[in-house]
């Protein structure tokens, strides 16, 4: 081949390249819509393959009804009782807008009992800095707790608005699910082979992406959930107002790393005490520091193990980023991000420290 051959052939290798990329990113802008129901079936593919492929074997390679048993497990155990929590969550979110707003509910009197019952050093400092305009207190508390529970209202409008929607991503979502439970392991031999990629790198690279799903995964979402569920049970158990909507509140700061779910229970413990309410307000206390808040400590060693080892201002800085940028997808897509991030520049500084050894100065 002569010379002019050559530059020709690099011409069309680099035409044929731009094609590929184009036509990717056409795909991608094409599939943007159902950007959440593609990236939870990932999600739900990938944490439930381990369950799957024990099913294949125990039933003789019959894999269809083995990722068809996992589907019906997702829609039962995942998918139902969300829905059901969240109707209920509606429910209590508008009976408590309703009592606010019709005056049986007087949070001008709690915030008068609440500094009634504070200490007299507690008091001074109030003073001290001019927080004594109980009026402009409840109105941001009013207007604070009236804007969540509107958002919450509005959240339920919008599905009725935009149930087909909602229906059909989730339909996308499970359907997906299926055919990455099923095929997931053909598809990405595939997708692996085609990455322009040296195969030790790929393969680090791949290991990782799916380690952090389910690190991400079990250490956030299953242990926020569960510290919703049992500090939702702990004020209803205590006869406090709105138990799921504390739940909710919980379960949500305690997928934002550094915040947790002390940022709920303890000033509900606090105002429990200063107002005279002393057993509620210790058995919270007691409960919050000893069940509540070792539910993290506890449950998230034994679901992630060694899976990832980010440093916490990193987790902290990308879930935060990633909620702001993604919406709830962003405390899977941040952490995701960092974590590839991270171990990117670890295969470099391995590979340099690599070829420091082959090639001493």
């Amino acid at each position: 081949m002569d010379e002019g051959d050559k530059r020709g052939w690099r011409f069309e290798d680099g035409g044929f390249l731009a094609l590929v990329l184009l036509v990717s990113l056409a795909f991608i802008w094409l599939v943007l819509p159902f950007f959440g129901a593609i990236l939870w079936g990932l999600v739900a593919a990938i944490l439930f393959a381990p369950l799957n492929r024990w099913l294949v074997r125990r039933m003789g390679g019959h894999e269809n009804v083995a990722a068809a048993l996992v589907l019906l497990l997702i829609v039962t155990l995942v998918i139902l009782p969300a829905f059901l929590l969240g109707m209920s969550l509606v429910r209590e979110a508008a009976s408590l807008y309703v009592r606010i707003e019709e005056g049986d509910l007087d949070l001008a009197q709690i915030l008068v009992n609440l500094r009634a019952g504070l200490p007299d050093w507690a008091r001074g400092w109030l003073d001290q800095y001019g927080l004594t305009d109980l009026e402009q207190a409840r109105e941001m508390v009013g207007n604070s707790l009236a804007t969540i529970l509107q958002a919450i209202g509005s959240r339920a409008l919008l599905f009725g608005q935009g149930a087909l929607r909602l229906f059909a991503a989730l339909g996308v979502m499970l359907y997906l699910t299926f055919f990455l439970l099923r095929d997931g392991e053909r598809l990405g031999a595939q997708v692996k082979t085609a990455v322009p990629l040296r195969q030790d790198l790929r393969d680090a690279l791949v290991e990782r992406f799916i380690v952090v799903i389910r690190a991400t995964m079990k250490g956030t979402v299953v242990v926020a959930a569960v510290q919703g569920f049992v500090g939702g049970m702990i004020f209803w158990m205590l006869g406090l107002e709105g138990p799921l909507l504390w739940g909710l509140l919980m379960a949500f700061f305690s997928l934002v790393p550094a915040v947790g779910a002390g940022i709920v229970w303890l000033p509900v413990a606090i105002y429990l005490l200063v107002t005279g309410s002393y057993f509620e307000g210790i058995a919270l206390t007691l409960c919050g520091f000893f069940i509540i808040s070792l539910i993290d400590n506890v449950l998230r060693p034994i679901l992630v193990g060694k899976d990832t080892r980010m440093p916490d201002f990193v987790v902290l800085i990308a879930t935060l980023s990633g909620l702001d940028l993604f919406g709830l997808n962003g405390f899977i897509v941040g952490p995701m991000i960092a974590a590839l991030f991270i171990s990117v520049w670890n295969i470099v500084s391995d590979w340099r420290r690599k070829q420091a050894v082959r090639s001493p100065a």
